[in-house]
C-alpha cells in the first residue's frame, strides 16, 4: 500500500468517528439541499438542460483544439497574451516570471482550485511574495494553514463559532463576533491588499472561445476586485473549461449557480475579454492567460474518462455522496475531492499513487444523478477500477482476496459451507480494523438458498 493510500485510510477512518465533523458538515451540506430544490424550480425542463449541456461540453471536448486556438487568436487580437503550460512546473513558472517583470512584492488572487492544484501559494511564498486570497472561505483557509475543503465552499467543515475563534488566535478579534462581524473585519483587511497588489490571479469558470474571454462566477465580487484594481492580471485555467460561443452562458451560468449553491444566479457574473483598451478608463494594462494541460490530455485520449472533462465544477457530486459527507475533503489527500476528485485524479497525478480514491465509494449512483451535466461518475469509477487492475496495480493479497471470493460465488456449495457462528469468526475475526468502530456482523445460521430448499422440498 502506498503512502497516498495510508494516509487516506488513516484520515478517512479519524473523521468517519468524528461526530462534530459530521453535525458540521450534515448542517452546511443541509442547507444547501433545501436552496438547491428551490434553485432547480426555475428550470421548465431540468433534465433537458443538463443533456443540452452535456452535448455542448461533448462538442467543446471533441474539438478542444480548434476552440482552443480560436479563443487564442481572438485574445491576443485585443491585445492579451496566451501562455501554454505543460505541466505545474511551466505554469509556475510562467507566473513567477511575470512577478519578476512587474517587480511584484503582493499578489491578490480569487477562488480557484487550479491554483491550489499546482501549488501556487507555495511558489509565491517561496519566492518571498504575499499572496493573499481574498474569497472569505479561501481567506479562513489560509488563515488557518490547510487547503479548501470542498471545491466551492472552502470552509464548508468550519461553524461560526471555529471561524470566530481563528480570528481572534490571528487577527486577534473579539472571539464572540457574529458572522457579519467577521466579514467586515475580513473585508477591512482585504480591500486595502487590492490597492497594494502589483498582480492579481483569479481561475476561469469558462474560456469562451468565440470571443476570446473568459467567465468568472462568484458572490463577493472580489474577483472582479483582483483582476480590475492591480495593473497585471493573470488566468489559470484547466483547458477542459472552453465552451464554444458567449450565447451557451446563458445555460451554463443557471446551471453552474442553481448546482453550485441554490441560486438562480450568482451575484456577480463577469465576461473578461482583454487588458485596458484605449477607449477604457479601467481594468490591467496587461492580461495574460495560462492554458494549463497538467494531466488532461491524458484523459482526453481516454475515450471512457474523456466525459470527466464536461465537469463544471459545481460541487453537486460532493453534496450527495455518503463517502465525502462521512470522510471530509481533506481526507481524499489531493486537490479535487469527493465522486469528480476520485474519477480524475488517478489520471492527473497517477493511477499507481491514486488508484485507492476510486475504490472509495458505495457506487450508490447518487454522484450520476445529481450532475449538472450528467456526467455517468459512477461508471467511470468503475472504469478506473478496472483500468488499475489491467495496468496490474492490485497487490498479492488482494488478488488472492478476490479470487476467493470469485471461487465462493461460482460454487454454492462454498457458499453454504459452515453454519453462521463460523462464519462471524472467520469475518469479525480475520478482517481486523472493520470492527474498532462498527458492531459484529452476524450471519444468519442459514443462508437463503438453504432456506428455500427446505421450503420448497416437496
Amino acid at each position: 500500500m502506498n503512502n497516498n493510500a495510508s494516509s487516506f485510510i488513516l484520515k478517512s477512518d479519524l473523521r468517519a468517528t468524528d461526530k462534530e465533523h459530521r453535525r458540521k458538515i450534515n448542517f452546511n451540506i443541509g442547507k444547501y439541499d433545501a436552496a438547491v430544490v428551490q434553485g432547480k424550480k426555475q428550470f421548465n425542463n431540468l433534465s433537458l438542460a443538463r443533456e443540452k449541456a452535456k452535448n455542448i461540453k461533448w462538442q467543446a471536448i471533441e474539438n478542444l483544439d480548434s476552440y482552443l486556438e480560436q479563443f487564442e487568436d481572438t485574445f491576443t487580437k485585443r491585445g492579451g497574451k496566451v501562455i501554454w503550460a505543460e505541466d505545474s512546473a511551466q505554469a509556475i513558472e510562467a507566473i513567477l516570471k511575470i512577478c519578476k517583470e512587474k517587480n511584484c512584492k503582493t499578489l491578490v488572487k480569487s477562488k480557484s482550485m487550479v491554483t491550489e492544484e499546482v501549488h501556487l501559494n507555495q511558489a509565491l511564498e517561496n519566492n518571498q511574495i504575499n499572496s493573499v486570497e481574498t474569497d472569505l472561505g479561501e481567506y479562513i483557509q489560509q488563515l488557518d494553514g490547510e487547503a479548501p475543503y470542498h471545491i466551492v465552499t472552502p470552509a464548508m467543515h468550519k461553524s461560526k463559532e471555529d471561524v470566530a475563534k481563528l480570528f481572534s488566535e490571528k487577527l486577534g478579534t473579539d472571539p464572540s463576533l457574529t458572522p457579519e462581524e467577521l466579514t467586515l473585519v475580513a473585508r477591512n483587511i482585504l480591500r486595502k491588499k487590492y490597492v497594494e497588489a502589483e498582480v492579481g490571479v483569479t481561475g476561469a469558470n469558462f474560456i469562451i472561445s468565440d470571443i476570446g474571454g473568459i467567465a468568472i462566477t462568484e458572490n463577493e465580487g472580489n474577483a472582479r476586485l483582483s483582476c480590475s484594481f492591480p495593473e497585471t492580471h493573470i488566468v489559470i485555467a484547466g483547458i477542459e473549461k472552453v465552451i464554444p460561443s458567449m450565447k451557451d452562458l446563458s445555460l451554463f451560468w443557471p446551471l453552474l449557480s442553481t448546482f453550485g449553491t441554490g441560486q438562480q444566479l450568482t451575484v456577480y457574473n463577469t465576461i473578461v475579454s482583454g487588458p485596458r483598451q484605449s477607449n477604457e478608463s479601467d481594468g490591467p494594462k496587461e492580461m495574460y492567460v495560462i492554458l494549463l494541460d497538467n494531466g488532461r490530455t491524458n484523459i482526453l485520449k481516454n475515450t471512457k474518462q474523456r466525459e470527466s472533462l464536461y465537469c463544471i465544477r459545481c460541487g453537486a457530486c460532493l453534496n450527495a455522496c455518503p463517502i465525502y459527507k462521512n470522510i471530509g475533503g481533506h481526507s481524499y489527500g489531493s486537490t479535487y475531492s469527493g465522486p469528480i476528485g476520485s474519477v480524475i485524479t488517478p489520471h492527473l497525478s497517477g493511477m499507481d499513487a491514486y488508484k485507492h480514491l476510486s475504490f472509495a465509494s458505495s457506487l450508490c449512483g447518487n454522484c450520476t444523478e445529481v450532475c449538472a451535466v450528467k456526467i455517468n461518475l459512477h461508471e467511470l469509477l468503475l472504469d478506473n477500477r478496472k483500468e488499475s487492475v489491467e495496468e496490474g496495480l492490485s497487490d498479492f493479497s488482494e488478488k488472492i482476496a478476490w479470487k476467493a471470493w470469485k471461487i465462493a460465488c461460482l460454487h454454492r456449495k462454498w457458499m453454504n459451507l459452515g453454519n453462521g457462528k463460523i462464519k462471524n469468526i472467520f469475518v469479525n475475526k480475520l478482517f481486523s480494523g472493520w470492527n474498532n468502530t462498527r458492531a459484529d456482523l452476524h450471519f444468519s445460521e442459514k443462508t437463503f438458498n438453504q432456506l428455500w430448499k427446505e421450503k420448497n422440498k416437496n
